[in-house]
């Protein structure tokens, strides 16, 4: 495909006619490129670009100025580095600048054109390669962030499922816990009891045996899946902190309410919020303790609600009874993470002769944020296609930038291009006027300003011996061969004669029937 402009352009007569030698070797050349150009790109784009240059000073030509795209294009897609490429265009531009000032027949024109190619034909191919390639590598970025959003969100799942789990167990650890306390407590309380036969007291002591044994295995059980780190559950309790106080007094627990003391007190937690939960999950566990460490002893809850916050305390005094040996548990490590997690303040320890528990839990908003966090999956995609996003904004500035100046410089040597040829016409009806032997001075008002741009000297006749030749064009035709005047005078001051005068077809446009004026002191026919 990058072959076919190469032997088709002089056929056309869209190019000078070269020998076929030159047309091989450059066929040759268009080949190693394209042999490289997937693991050499930078080494494709340079042959293009010497090839270019042998052809014409000026790198624009029709055989290899679509090669010279596509390589640009592959240089900018196939090559990581950018620096190299730049160096590639400076060094293109010197060398053109070089041959247009050694062999340049008219070089403000040719350099024209040199930049507008180099910029047009070589610089915004190669970003518009970048551009691709960019786009490419985000794409991919892309799909490797989709695939590790999805993983994200299959762990996401199973730790909402763990948690899930870890919320289960710790419901049922604190709730058949404070349960099988409270009916351990009244069969403590039935076993006490006056006017009670022997053997109902026996079976009453074994019921209380059989409640508190119940509790320390359900501990056991449930504490494997229990995860103290884990967030407080946003599922309101069924009741509030009065009402679980009342009715573990109604069960026998020794337990008072204590009322705040400051009646301008702030408002109480929003029931079914956070706080509200978290505070009965406390007093809960609280009384659960007492329950079974201190059977007997008096429980003080006191509650106040404060700007910011609401603090509870639940403090009970010695024990009374003998307590059942039980083990150890964790549920005031699972109340200390959980109240800490909201920024609050847990305390637990011996008090006086018993033991007090006092935690402090801040207001709770009900509604969440919706600005997304650093860590969210929205914002890690965010901060990984960021700098993606502003590398194709920088390349698409580029784009327009190099579009811009490329259309300006190509638009500027056209017009040159178009100024120089038509003002070098000299009409077919003035040519049949001259006369070989015609002074200078008498031939000068019917030439154009300017002599034509790149003559075609390969295809004109040989010269007369010492004689001083310029060259007009037949028509104001532009981008195609046409027919050229060729004038020879004797000197090339204004005191010379014409001596002959030729007409120089163009490629493409044999005529059989033309009649070449070939006149060497005269007509010849």
């Amino acid at each position: 495909m990058l072959a076919l402009p190469a032997v088709t352009a002089d056929r056309l007569g869209m190019n000078e006619p070269r020998p076929l030698w030159q047309q091989l070797a450059g066929l040759a050349v268009l080949a190693a490129a394209a042999a490289l150009s997937r693991r050499q790109p930078l080494a494709s784009f340079a042959l293009t670009a010497a090839l270019g240059l042998a052809a014409t000073p000026a790198l624009f030509s029709v055989s290899y100025g679509p090669a010279l795209g596509v390589f640009a294009v592959l240089l900018g897609l196939r090559a990581p580095r950018s620096r190299p490429a730049v160096a590639a265009f400076v060094a293109v531009a010197l060398v053109g600048t070089a041959r247009i000032a050694l062999v340049g027949v008219d070089p403000p024109p040719e350099w024209l054109v040199l930049t507008g190619t180099l910029l047009f034909g070589c610089v915004f191919p190669w970003l518009c390669g970048r551009y691709w390639r960019q786009s490419r590598a985000l794409a991919e970025a892309g799909w490797l962030k989709a695939a590790r959003l999805e993983d994200e969100q299959r762990h996401a799942e199973e730790r909402a499922r763990l948690r899930e789990r870890a919320r289960i167990a710790q419901d049922m650890h604190d709730s058949l816990g404070h349960e099988l306390s409270l009916l351990a407590l009244r069969a403590a309380a039935l076993q006490v009891s006056p006017g009670l036969a022997t053997d109902h007291r026996a079976a009453a002591a074994d019921l209380r045996a059989a409640a508190a044994d119940a509790t320390d295995h359900l501990h056991r059980i449930i504490g494997v899946l229990r995860e103290d780190d884990e967030p407080v559950p946003l599922a309101p309790a069924g009741e509030s902190v009065r009402q679980l106080v009342a009715r573990a007094a109604e069960s026998g627990l020794p337990v008072r309410w204590e009322e705040p003391s400051d009646t301008t007190a702030a408002e109480a937690p929003e029931p079914g919020g956070v706080t509200a939960h978290l505070l009965h999950r406390v007093v809960r566990e609280a009384l659960t303790n007492a329950a079974r460490h201190a059977p007997g002893a008096p429980v003080v809850v006191a509650v106040r609600n404060h700007a910011h916050g609401t603090t509870v305390t639940v403090t009970n005094g010695p024990a009374t009874q003998e307590a059942t040996a039980t083990r150890g548990g964790s549920g005031l490590l699972g109340l200390r993470a959980a109240v800490t997690s909201v920024g609050g303040d847990f305390r637990a320890g011996p008090h006086g002769e018993g033991f007090r528990v006092r935690a402090y839990v801040p207001a709770q908003r009900s509604t969440t944020s919706a600005r997304q966090p650093a860590g969210s999956p929205a914002g890690t995609l965010t901060a990984v296609t960021a700098p993606f996003t502003r590398a194709r904004r920088r390349v698409a500035l580029g784009l327009g930038a190099a579009a811009g100046a490329g259309a300006v410089l190509v638009g500027a040597a056209f017009g040159w291009y178009a100024y120089t040829e038509t003002h070098s016409v000299l009409t077919p009806a003035a040519y049949a006027k001259l006369r070989p032997g015609t002074p200078y001075d008498e031939v000068a008002p019917v030439l154009p300003d300017r002599e034509a741009h790149d003559p075609p000297t390969d295809r004109a006749p040989a010269p007369p011996a010492g004689a001083h030749c310029r060259y007009y064009r037949a028509s104001g035709e532009l981008l195609v061969s046409i027919d050229h005047f060729r004038l020879c005078f004797d000197t090339p001051g204004r005191q010379g004669r014409l001596i002959s005068k030729d007409v120089v077809p163009g490629v493409g446009r044999p005529d059989p029937d033309r009649e070449e004026s070939t006149e060497i002191g005269g007509p010849t026919r």
